[in-house]
């Protein structure tokens, strides 16, 4: 779970001010030390990333519509990015990889039946 910012200047505060130890004001706040020690640290929450992905989206949706049955490594080539790139972009847009779930099943043989005895 991701503390406030604000809650976490909080017990830093409080442990400052009233002059406490790590265990003492983690006990109190009802937290986890480690989680104390790495806010004395580093404060601010790391944020998300908020950076532009190197592939079109729409062209990647059109590019899985042109060539359904392609292997990442075939569409990495065809973007210019890693296989890695292309598994995420995909995830991104709810796309999962094929799992052949249209395939017949097979039917049994007629003859013996595995049943008679």
């Amino acid at each position: 779970m991701t503390y406030s910012t604000d809650f976490r200047k909080k017990v830093l505060k409080v442990k400052q001010e009233e002059n406490l130890t790590i265990a003492a004001v983690a006990k109190r706040f009802q937290i986890a030390i480690a989680s104390v020690v790495r806010w004395s640290k580093v404060l601010e929450a790391k944020g998300t990333r908020n950076r532009p992905t190197k592939i079109d989206m729409e062209a990647l949706k059109q590019d899985v519509e042109l060539y359904p049955d392609a292997y990442h490594y075939e569409r990495a080539a065809r973007f210019g990015i890693t296989e890695g790139g292309i598994r995420h972009a995909l995830k991104r847009l709810g796309i999962s990889r094929k799992k052949h779930s249209n395939i017949p099943k097979p039917t049994p043989k007629h003859g013996k039946s595995s049943k008679t005895k």
